[in-house]
């Protein structure tokens, strides 16, 4: 293997497909990338077993080859090498030994075999649909703060994606909760997307999708299975297993008989929110909101700090009380991109649904604290 390749196009994609390499791997394999080398092609590959990253990168391939070489290690010496520069690449006879050249500049890098590199992207996958980039991308930010990181209920360790209906209407809709708090967005169900399992995407996979989607033309290829799912655009590639669980029945936890309904601007609210919760307990960040007729007041108090409140006006006219941890209101607030927001209550023991007024494509839930 021999072959040239722009410093900054090698660069990018090493950076896109290192993050999925633990730092820490009893596998050594594990922790290096896949490197083909093929008609004018450089492709990089890494796994860590659940999830793999494949990216092709154009380059002037003298020998065609393959080898395997540490991950974090080629990513820090092309990081640190000149802008601007060509970096060579050749792999010894022996296939155990990579250079790498830039300049008066030349590392080797120990490399291991290609036959030990795993494959996770093979097997079928029947259901397939496309998504532009900016709709996968709201899908995403409007739902994932609100997935689990507890261990225990590793099922809830993602967003739930799967088919539904909304006033007759066919839906894709995504879902994620932690038991505190509950995001649901849903778009009209993409050709294609009818029929398709019920899934959950694990956090991980949803992270990586997100920085890669940044990056993202147009359009995404998602195709997946019951126990696998792939996001293709450009020349990325990225294949994740599924979270093997059942998601619990979400629509149980979305109350239908909140009859206290007000409506907030919320730029002014979540600035409020978070001007107070300075003074709030460090643990529960627990603000207390109380509706008194067209006023809002959130204030907070804590024994080290002091006290803080703040007064907004509010359209319509509710009598409550009711707190909730300053953290996750901000999570549900900040994704409000319209001027205004509708909080629909019931008691200052029940559930609130927070919506955007002008974006009914998102609803949250958020469970109350005592205050």
């Amino acid at each position: 293997m021999k072959l040239s390749i722009d410093r900054a196009a090698l660069l990018r994609s090493l950076s896109h497909v290192q993050s999925v390499v633990e730092r820490r791997n009893t596998i050594p394999i594990l922790s290096n990338v896949l490197l083909k080398a093929d008609d004018g092609v450089l492709s990089l590959a890494t796994t860590d077993m659940d999830l793999e990253i494949d990216e092709s990168v154009a380059a002037n391939v003298m020998e065609k080859g393959a080898t395997t070489a540490p991950a974090h290690t080629l990513h820090d010496i092309v990081r640190k090498l000149p802008d601007g520069s060509d970096v060579e690449l050749s792999l010894n006879a022996e296939g155990t030994q990579m250079s790498i050249k830039a300049g008066r500049s030349q590392f080797k890098l120990s490399c291991l075999p290609v036959a030990d590199f795993p494959e996770i992207g093979s097997g079928s996958l029947p259901n397939g649909f496309s998504l532009p980039a900016a709709e996968l991308r709201a899908l995403i930010d409007r739902t994932k703060f609100a997935m689990s990181t507890e261990e225990t209920r590793y099922y809830l360790n993602g967003i739930y994606l799967h088919e539904a209906e909304h006033n007759g209407v066919a839906v894709l809709r995504a879902v994620a909760t932690d038991g505190h708090r509950l995001a649901r967005f849903e778009m009209p169900l993409p050709d294609g997307a009818s029929g398709m399992p019920g899934i959950i995407i694990p956090r991980k996979a949803i992270g990586e999708l997100r920085k890669l989607v940044d990056e993202a033309a147009d359009t995404i290829t998602i195709t997946l299975s019951e126990s696998k799912i792939r996001f293709a655009f450009d020349h990325i590639v990225l294949t994740s297993k599924l979270i093997d669980g059942t998601f619990p029945d979400y629509q149980r936890v979305i109350p239908e008989g909140n009859d206290k309904v007000v409506e907030i601007d919320a730029k002014s609210l979540t600035a409020a929110v978070d001007r107070v919760s300075t003074i709030s307990d460090g643990k529960s960040r627990a603000v207390k909101i109380t509706l008194n007729g067209k006023q809002m007041t959130i204030s907070a108090s804590s024994a080290e700090s002091g006290s803080a409140s703040e007064e907004l006006e509010v359209n319509g006219e509710s009598d409550i009380e009711i707190g909730f941890n300053a953290k996750y209101l901000l999570d549900i607030t900040s994704q409000i991109e319209g001027e205004g927001c509708r909080f629909t209550l019931a008691d200052p023991a029940s559930p609130t649904i927070i919506q955007d007024n002008s974006d009914t494509s998102a609803l949250y839930v958020l469970m109350p604290l005592r205050v």
